[in-house]
Order: C-alpha cells, then sequence, then structure tokens
C-alpha cells in the first residue's frame, strides 16, 4: 500500500474523512480512499484498522471532519478527538496551512455502566477537562508538511526526509497532540496523524497595498520599493512544561521552561529565503507565584539542590539546538522581581561560555521610551551580528546559517518580551532586506510608514495569541509595539485585559491545568490510583460563593444599619455587629486566600 505523495513528492495526510456512526463502533475513510480507514469500538475503545472496503452495514449517521487528532484511555472509556471544523489561513513555504476552528471529542464508553458510583463521578470531571482541550485555541497543522521545524533544520535535514510520515518529520517538542497520537501510532495509521502546532502564523506580502485579517493569519500586500517579498511570522510552542500563566512557572527538574516558544521570522524574495529565530521562556529556577486572590500573589524561589543543574541543563539543550546563547532579563531590578533576577544572575554566573544581560524594561522603557531598546541593542549588537540570519538562494544553497540565538524572558514572558522581540526582529529584518538588495546600506523598513505600521501589526497580533494561549487575555502593551507609545485607548485595554487575568488566573485556571496536564500526558488516568478529586480541607467551588454572599451581605447590611445609626443604640450595635461580621469574613478570605482559589488537583507544580 503506496503513502500518498503532495504534489512536491512529500508525504501528504488524507484531508477529508467520513465519520460514519454504528450501534456498536465509529468508522473513519478517507474520502479520496474510502477502502482505507479505521474502527473504535465503543465498548472497549479497540482501534481496527482496515484496508480495503469491510461491511459494516448502514451507518445511524454520516457527518465530515477533516482529521483525526489522538485518542486518550480513561477510567471507564477511550475518547477519540477529531476536527469538525477547519480554516486555510495562507500558507508556509507554499503548502496550505489550516487553523483549528473546532474539536469535538467522541466518546467510546458504553462499559461506564458497569463502573462505581466513584468512577463515574471521576468520569464525569475528566469529560468536563475533555470539554476545556476542545476549545484550546492556535492550533494549526498542514496535509503537506511539516511546520514544526524551522527553515534551517529543514534544509539541513536528509535528502528524501520529506517522504517519511509527516508524525516522524516533526520536532517532538512543538508537537501538541504527541501524547494522543500513540495508539494510532502503534496501529500504523501514518495517512490519517495530524501533528498540531500550538502557536500562531502571520503573513505579509509586498509590494501591492492591500490588507485583509483574520483570526491570526494576516496577509498584506505592500509598496516597499515595488519589490515582491513575504514575510511569514511563526511561533511554536513547546509542549514540555505546558501549562496556564500562574500553574506553570520556572523550570521543571529536566530544565525545561514554562511558556517556552521559538519564533521564526521568514522573508521570501525573488528565490531568496532567509529565517532568523528567537525564543523565549521563563525564568529556568524553580520557583512558583501561586493566586491567593491577592492582584500581584509574591514570588518563592523554591530552594533546590539541584537547581544549578537545572538551569545548565536548560542552556545545554539550548546550545545545542541553537548554538551561542545570549539570554535577556527583562525583569524589574526591585522588590519580589529584583530577588527572583538576582538569583538568576548568581546562576548564570556558574554557566561558561554564556552571555547573560540583565535589562530593566519597565526602569529603562517606562514613560513609553520605547526608542531606550536601543540601550539594550547596543549591549548585544556583537552578538547579535556575529549570530546573523539564514539565508539561502533559489537553488537550495545555503549562504548564511544563523550561529546562535537571543533568549529573552519577563516574568510572564508575553509583553515586556514581545516588544523586545519585536525590536530585534526589526533589526535583523532591515539587515536582511539589504542583504538581498530590497534596500539600500542607508535604508531601513522604518522609513516605509505604511509597510512598517503592518508589519508591527504582525507581532502585535502575535503577541496577543501567545497571551492568549499562556494568561487567556490579549497581551498587554500592544501599543509600544504599534505606535512605539501608549495611547488612551490602549490604556483603557490593557486594563481590562488585567482585570481578565486577574478572574481567569484566581478562578478558572486550576481547571485549565489540569485539563492541559490531561491531554499532555503528564497526568496519566489509573484505575488502581486513589482518586485525584478526593476534597481537603477547603474546596473552593464550595466556600467560594458562601464567603462572596457573606461579603456581600455583610458590607450591604453594614451601610444600610450605618445610615440609620444616628436614631437609636440599637443600630449602632447592628452596624458594629455587621461591620466586624464583614471584617471577619474579610480575614478569614485574606488568609486563605489560596484555598479560595482554582486550583489544579492532577499534578503537582514541579
Amino acid at each position: 500500500m503506496e503513502a500518498p505523495v503532495s504534489s512536491s513528492g512529500g508525504f501528504k495526510l488524507y484531508d477529508q474523512l467520513e465519520l460514519q456512526e454504528f450501534e456498536d463502533k465509529f468508522v473513519i475513510r478517507a474520502v479520496e480512499s474510502p477502502d482505507q480507514g479505521f474502527s473504535i469500538g465503543l465498548r472497549d475503545g479497540d482501534v481496527e484498522p482496515f484496508d480495503g472496503d469491510p461491511c459494516f452495514g448502514s451507518p445511524s449517521k454520516v457527518s465530515t471532519i477533516y482529521g483525526v487528532v489522538g485518542t486518550i484511555r480513561l477510567l471507564a472509556g477511550t475518547y477519540l478527538l477529531v476536527i469538525t471544523s477547519r480554516k486555510e489561513v495562507g500558507s508556509y513555504l507554499g503548502f496550505p496551512v489550516f487553523r483549528v476552528m473546532s474539536m469535538k471529542f467522541l466518546s467510546c464508553n458504553d462499559a461506564l455502566r458497569f463502573s462505581t458510583s466513584e468512577e463515574k463521578r471521576d468520569e464525569a470531571y475528566f469529560m468536563t477537562l475533555l470539554k476545556t482541550v476542545e476549545s484550546t485555541v492556535g492550533l494549526y497543522y498542514s496535509y503537506e508538511t511539516d511546520i514544526t521545524l524551522n527553515l534551517q533544520r529543514r534544509c539541513k535535514l536528509a535528502e528524501g526526509w520529506t517522504s517519511k510520515p509527516t508524525w516522524k518529520q516533526a520536532d517532538p517538542r512543538f508537537v501538541w497532540n504527541r501524547n494522543i497520537m500513540e495508539e494510532l501510532i502503534e496501529c500504523k495509521l501514518d495517512r490519517f496523524i495530524i501533528p498540531l502546532l500550538q502557536g500562531n502564523i502571520l503573513k505579509l506580502f509586498m509590494p501591492l497595498f492591500s490588507f485583509n485579517q483574520s483570526l491570526s493569519f494576516q496577509t498584506a500586500q505592500l509598496k516597499l520599493k515595488k519589490s515582491p517579498a513575504t514575510i511569514t511570522l511563526i511561533s511554536r510552542r513547546c509542549t514540555r512544561r505546558l501549562g496556564t500563566r500562574m500553574w506553570r512557572r520556572g523550570a521543571n527538574l529536566e530544565g525545561d521552561t514554562a511558556n517556552f516558544i521559538e519564533t521564526e521570522q521568514l522573508l521570501e524574495f525573488e528565490g531568496f529565503k532567509t529565517s532568523f529565530l528567537q525564543v523565549r521562556g521563563s525564568i529556568p529556577l524553580l520557583w512558583e507565584q501561586i493566586v491567593d486572590l491577592s492582584y500581584k500573589p509574591r514570588l518563592r524561589i523554591i530552594n533546590h539542590e539541584q537547581t544549578s543543574e537545572v538551569v545548565e541543563r536548560h542552556f545545554h539543550d539550548l546550545s545545542q539546538r541553537y548554538g551561542e546563547v545570549v539570554a535577556v532579563d527583562l525583569t524589574d531590578k526591585h522588590g519580589d522581581e529584583g530577588e527572583l533576577s538576582k538569583a538568576y544572575a548568581d546562576e548564570m554566573q556558574k554557566l561558561p561560555n554564556m552571555r547573560y544581560i540583565s535589562f530593566d524594561f519597565h526602569q529603562n522603557c517606562g514613560g513609553s521610551n520605547f526608542d531606550n531598546l536601543q540601550i539594550l541593542y547596543d549591549q548585544v549588537s556583537d552578538e547579535f551580528d556575529n549570530q546573523g540570519y539564514f539565508l539561502v538562494d533559489a537553488e537550495g544553497e545555503m549562504l548564511e546559517e544563523q550561529k546562535g540565538i537571543i533568549r529573552s524572558n519577563c516574568i510572564d514572558c508575553l509583553d515586556r518580551t514581545n516588544v523586545t522581540q519585536n525590536y530585534f526582529a526589526q533589526k535583523s529584518l532591515n539587515a536582511q532586506l539589504q542583504r538581498i538588495g530590497v534596500l539600500s546600506s542607508t535604508e531601513c523598513i522604518a522609513m516605509f510608514g505604511e509597510d512598517y505600521e503592518i508589519f508591527k501589526t504582525l507581532w502585535v497580533e502575535q503577541g496577543d495569541e501567545i497571551s492568549l494561549e499562556y494568561s487567556g487575555t490579549h497581551a498587554l502593551k500592544r501599543d509600544l509595539v504599534k505606535y512605539g507609545k501608549q495611547t488612551m485607548s490602549g490604556l483603557i485595554k490593557d486594563g481590562m485585559s488585567a482585570i481578565s487575568r486577574y478572574y481567569l488566573n484566581n478562578f478558572q485556571d486550576g481547571i485549565r491545568q489540569d485539563a492541559i496536564d490531561l491531554i499532555s500526558g503528564r497526568y496519566t488516568v489509573n484505575r488502581n490510583s486513589p482518586s485525584p478529586f478526593q476534597l481537603n480541607g477547603f474546596e473552593s467551588f464550595s466556600y467560594l460563593p458562601i464567603a462572596s454572599a457573606l461579603l456581600i451581605g455583610g458590607l450591604t447590611l453594614t451601610s444600610f444599619t450605618l445610615n440609620q445609626a444616628g436614631r437609636n443604640m440599637q443600630r449602632c450595635v447592628s452596624t458594629v455587629f455587621w461591620a466586624g461580621l464583614t471584617a471577619g469574613v474579610t480575614a478569614v478570605v485574606k488568609i486563605n486566600g489560596r484555598q479560595f482559589c482554582s486550583r489544579p488537583r492532577l499534578c503537582r507544580l514541579l
């Protein structure tokens, strides 16, 4: 049985599938090859491939799906995740790229009726987590090529590698569904296995002006000296320490960091292709910032005997993959951030041949002094020029290689990091455009106002989607990227995003973290293990409404009785009573703030 190939001669996945529903099974067939597919039993969840045209009878329902994401086994059944809606958002190196618009888990859990009451309760919560997984944002894929590898790595791979199944081509660090593909891989269903990338892809065309924007993919044709050129911005989120903003901070013992993202800026012009890579990631120490209802919870550095080894493992991995590393730390130099930054600096001094630069972004760029990033650039300019970028000509000959990487971080690796990476990307883009003859040595993209605005918009949209994936809200400081200063409307939007972050971090992200841990395989369901959902002390979902009701009721009654207090002594006593009760409830909530927040129950922080 020959594997399908794309027009370029590479491996091609089936791009449209037929889902048939029977009384005892689901059957999935390739529309273009109906004799190829597999079935999955509703009772045992076993996957059975077929090659031919088995007779299953007449299905009760037939629908179209656009890909199989994977399978996951819980306490009482197997659940198959499929893509039910997609949107073509452009191309990557000439291959169509799609965004997942909706997904659905198909339940193969008929055995649930034989489970105990506790197992049914736990399965119900697990299924709630699967519903959360279905709404995951920022998932992309291509049927004809792998999108997890950067251009430099692609060009260095052995000839014929594109004929391998797409899941074998992919960089496992950036395959969002790596854990749930295993059963399909074991069944050798290579043509059905779609590696999903979480991140974003944005594109910019030059020269004719028009502008069309979708959720995270932009196409624009510009007037930049009448030269047809294309810029693609693609960010790849690492799955090794996947999670939400407050529940995944710092590094694990293996040296993997939270919110680690590789961002590639591609430029295509008259057969030339250039690539510039940057990475971001949480400070690679063991630290935490547990939500406790306060607006900015305290940072805590975890003292551990392996701290130095963790930092060394992290930077060794980066060096092996990217070459020379320059670590740019954008955190504040006072308060909790200052202590964390100092601990980071102390560990970096122990690493040989590693450049670490501390740049207090808020101190240097506060008050919309965006141009002060030139101070940072001056400090790294020598390494920046030496690292360079990757360049390949129309014949595939490599003319330049990127010899290193700049690793940027703030606390969240979102807002300050977005602004800084945009600045470095602009510097590299100028060098690339000059190198291939689009611009002269005295010109830069900032001199072409219309084009420059759209280039900056690419980075604003990229920052937004990265932020949505990690924090649940749009990025802050968007105006600094787009306009070089803060605007009043930008301040209002930042305020609304900050409020949303507070709510999500305190009252939603615990469940979202559980869903991520479940789908990524960090937590494995085991019928022989005790239930992870046993109540322990306070249960936030039970006590938070009571505490909120008491606070609101106490404040209301205190205000009401205070207005009547001057009329008689009884009213004064009532006012004191309700004010005391309100103060007492407030104190209890403050002391036990962590207990009232949504927190993950499946996995420990490390």
